[in-house]
């Protein structure tokens, strides 16, 4: 029977990020020469080992927890030193930082012993640099022999990265068998009840490497949350603070800053992750979409090139530092590839949101020819075959198979759990283009340039062929169908891909009505959020990666239509989810966990490969927050509705330093459900649906009463 090379699980392990920089280790603190342990630096694993001991023993691991945005601390036990008798009178602590080129570590060795205490602390490093790929298919690189120069010092060098180890005070040992393992040692002595520090930092120099850290500070808002359901401010602190260590920028021009999809498998720039992240960060400010917006413009596709997917107009998917190879799922991508149906129309629908968030119309501007080209690209090479519809095919053999967010090679399956074959017409991408017609339109008209008309029409179009081609009878009544095949059959499955369509403009009332009762269905909605595919299909796996599995990115975008669309009930279920979810899960969402219900464990079933942590899911936490003080400015049209999902379920939600056109905005939301809005700029006006309350203006507050 051939080997199977499998994907290293990741689920047990503790990380620290800094991106590009990453560490994963063990819940002691050990990085061990086994799966995706080791610090990363952008796709390189810098060093695959470093293990502590004292004595040459290994302490005995208590307990871990955050050091900071960036950190992580171990407490472990020398039990074996000290005073005799039941209590531990040594201990280890070991803090961990990530930063933007390497790694730090402090060793705080104390003694509460009444004897002096003698040993020998030390750290065995190694060093693979394996590929990202290589680690992601099961595998490893051969350990390089490391060079000691100055004391202290020991480096290694190869494809023009420099790693270089230095411990503080630390005599090396890398000779001779050593080379391959080189360790670090320092001899301690501790007075009674006395302590010492030790010190070790890595760093790496990487001229080559696509992504680099940004020069400074985040500049998103990090807003003051009061909420009777403390989880959620647990959350948006921890979500706030992983964002914070995902940010990233093109080396060529730090000052647009992006964020990293995840750690450790996707800390580059990929367009769907980034585009969606810096969406949900918007009631934060429009810093970071209008970075992303312009990071991709310069990388928007000029020519038709099959083997990397990119045609005029079209965003890329992802940036790698050299060939993404996966053999043994026949897939090899190059370093920039564009195989990706729906980033192009979400970078026109981040475009318009930003806008309408109040992005300074001196940043729109320059955006406008690539966004012509983005809609030039929906006109021209988003149907290949000229049905209507916007669909994808990988024609190389070894690109993706699929190329909507759902990009596994079986996640679009009938409902009798058939695989269906491309060219797909996926249901939630007709959404996105209808919404990136009726938005590029309104854009093309506020800037007065030419075609809004045309756009216009082609969303009516779309609307009306999807009507006809999509629905099908499912268990349930009617339903849109996940995709079209080949032969233009409905792929009937329902999943979650049809949450995306809320919102978008595509549906009628009657048919978004529909769409909410089968997401509120104990199919779709029974774990721990929103299913990606119901129980009731034949593919159904809780552990699929998109066919049963819950992804908190996936529940937050339709739950956050669910509201938007006034289908409060089923948007409450939906967040109560993801909040036990994260609650489970010490507050950072991972990429993905299982589909389970949620009277199977009581918590949520983790993915064992899932990144952790994960920009969207992360950023999930900030559409909560949005839905729940119920904010949905539109600068432009000088108006601010106000739609709160808090009040009697969710309880009462207040929210100081969310951003409106660049002006900090406070809403309080009171347990009946009255929101209270103060710091608007003067020129907007507060709406409200019939359904909400009348929003409360504060005595002396600079904004207007709603009207």
């Amino acid at each position: 029977m051939p080997e199977r090379h499998l994907q290293p699980l990741l689920h047990d392990l503790v990380g620290v990020v800094h991106a590009p920089t990453s560490a994963l280790g063990d819940t002691s603190g050990q990085i061990r020469s086994s799966g995706v342990q080791g610090v990363f630096h952008a796709d390189a694993r810098v060093l695959s080992r470093a293990e502590l001991l004292v004595d040459d023993r290994e302490p005995e691991a208590v307990t871990h927890g955050s050091a900071g945005p960036h950190g992580m601390r171990f407490v472990t036990l020398v039990r074996w030193l000290g005073d005799p008798g039941a209590d531990p009178t040594v201990r280890v602590d070991r803090i961990r930082q990530a930063g933007p080129h390497g790694v730090t570590e402090e060793l705080r060795v104390s003694s509460t012993a009444a004897v002096p205490v003698r040993a020998t602390v030390s750290v065995d490093l190694g060093c693979d640099l394996a590929p990202i790929e290589l680690v992601k298919s099961g595998g490893s690189g051969s350990p390089l022999e490391a060079k000691a120069g100055e004391p202290g010092r020991v480096q290694w060098a190869a494809e023009g990265l420099v790693v270089t180890v230095t411990g503080e005070a630390a005599t090396v040992d890398a000779a001779g068998d050593r080379a391959v393992a080189p360790r670090l040692s320092w001899p301690v002595e501790l007075a009674p009840r006395g302590s010492v520090t030790l010190r070790w930092r890595l760093a790496v120099s990487d001229p080559k490497a696509v992504v680099a850290a940004p020069p400074a500070a985040p500049d998103w808002s990090v807003p003051e949350v009061r909420a009777d359901d403390r989880r959620l401010v647990r959350l948006l602190d921890r979500s706030l603070a992983d964002l914070r260590g995902l940010r990233l920028t093109d080396p060529a021009h730090p000052e647009d800053v992006f964020l990293g999809a995840g750690v450790p498998w996707f800390l580059t720039l990929f367009g769907r992750d980034s585009l969606w992240a810096a969406r949900m960060m918007l009631p934060l400010g429009t810093e970071l979409a209008a970075g992303t917006l312009r990071v991709l413009a310069r990388r928007q596709g000029t020519r038709v090139d099959p083997v990397t997917g990119e045609a005029p107009g079209k965003i890329l998917h992802e940036l790698r530092r050299h060939e993404f190879t996966l053999p043994a799922h026949e897939l090899r991508l190059p370093p920039a590839y564009y195989g990706t149906v729906d980033a192009t129309l979400l970078w026109v629908n981040l475009l318009h949101d930003a806008w309408r968030w109040g992005l300074p119309a001196d940043q729109v501007e320059p955006l406008l020819p690539h966004l012509e080209a983005a809609l030039r690209w929906l006109g021209e090479h988003a149907d290949a075959d000229g049905d209507g519809f916007v669909e994808y095919v990988d024609t190389t053999g070894h690109g993706l198979a699929n190329q909507g967010w759902k990009d596994s090679g079986d996640s679009i399956r009938f409902r009798d759990g058939r695989l269906a074959k491309p060219p797909i017409v996926l249901a939630e991408v007709q959404g996105y283009a209808y919404q990136a017609a009726v938005n590029g339109a309104d854009l093309l008209d506020a800037f007065r340039r030419p075609g809004a008309d045309r756009w216009r029409e082609h969303a009516d179009q779309l609307a009306r062929r999807f009507r006809a081609a999509f629905w099908v009878d499912g268990p349930y009544g009617p339903q849109p169908a996940l995709a079209l095949d080949r032969d233009k059959r409905p792929v009937d499955s329902l999943t979650s891909n049809i949450g995306h369509l809320l919102g978008t403009g595509l549906l009628s009332a009657d048919e978004s009505a529909q769409v909410a009762a089968l997401l509120s269905t104990e199919a779709l909605a029974g774990g721990f959020g929103l299913r990606t595919m119901s129980t009731d299909d034949a593919g159904f796996s809780p552990l699929s990666y998109h066919c049963g599995s819950i992804w908190a990115h996936d529940t937050a975008i339709v739950l956050g239509g669910l509201a938007r669309a006034g289908f409060a009930e089923a948007a409450l279920r939906l967040a109560d989810g993801l909040l036990g979810a994260a609650e489970a899960f010490d507050y950072r969402l991972p990429e993905l966990y299982g589909g389970d219900d949620r009277a199977a464990l009581g918590r949520p079933v983790e993915y064992p490969a899932a990144c952790r942590p994960q920009a969207w899911s992360a950023a999930a936490a900030v559409t909560l927050l949005q839905v729940g003080v119920g904010l949905y400015p539109d600068v432009p049209g000088g108006r601010v509705d106000v739609r709160p999902l808090a009040g009697p379920e969710l309880g009462a939600l207040a929210a100081d330093g969310l951003r409106i056109a660049g002006t900090p905005v406070t809403v309080d939301v009171d347990r009946a459900g009255h929101p209270t809005v103060a710091g608007l700029p003067a020129n907007l006006t507060l709406t409200t649906p019939p359904s909400v309350p009348a929003p409360r203006t504060p005595a002396g507050s600079p904004s207007p009463t709603a009207s």
